[in-house]
């Protein structure tokens, strides 16, 4: 019989195995750090993509601020002038109204009453004064009601009291200024009343 010796040859497969094997471990291993290398630049771009967007963002973000300070800068300067057009108007609408106030005392007054003081407190009028009667209180007090400027005298306090050596009642009273209607005050004046 012959006999073979197989050895060296389950060897050298053992070894090709085995050489196979490494090249294939290599390999695998190679591969691997191919696709962890392109997978981490794939997500390093992504994540320099996003900076610079976000940086943009940024950018722009701060462009709005600047812009959104400047409307507020305006919108306060427009509410600043608003007040003060507010003001102004208030001011031209009421500034006949002292005219008008003095106008009407001077009309209304009676004889024998003089005035000590004219207070007046928004459209509130607050008088001091003497009279020589309480008629002539009461007098002053119808001409007011009767007034197209003025309306509702309220008697405050009147007394008696001794001025210069002549004995006259003191009083005050309130009332309101009002602004006339336009037609009211129109048919006074055609008619020729105060």
């Amino acid at each position: 019989m012959i006999r073979i010796n197989l050895l060296p040859h389950r060897a050298e497969k053992r070894r090709a195995r085995q050489n196979e094997f490494i090249a294939l471990s290599a390999l695998a291993a190679l591969s691997g750090l191919v696709i962890v290398g392109i997978i981490h630049l794939a997500i390093g771009t992504r994540i320099d993509y996003q900076e610079r967007r976000n940086n943009y963002l940024k950018q722009e973000i701060a462009v709005l601020d600047a812009q959104i300070a400047d409307i507020r800068q305006l919108r306060e300067q427009s509410n600043s002038l608003m007040a003060r057009k507010t003001v102004v108007e208030d001011l031209q609408s009421t500034r006949a109204d002292v005219v008008h106030l003095l106008d009407q005392m001077l009309r209304l007054l009676p004889e024998g009453v003089y005035i000590k003081s004219l207070k007046q407190t928004g459209k509130q009028i607050s008088l001091a004064g003497y009279a020589q009667s309480n008629g002539r209180v009461s007098t002053l007090m119808r001409s007011i009601e009767d007034s197209p400027w003025l309306d509702s005298p309220v008697l405050v306090d009147i007394h008696a009291s001794v001025n210069n050596n002549v004995r006259t009642n003191e009083f005050s009273l309130n009332f309101n200024l009002t602004h006339a209607e336009s037609g009211k005050v129109t048919d006074d004046k055609r008619r020729g009343q105060p």
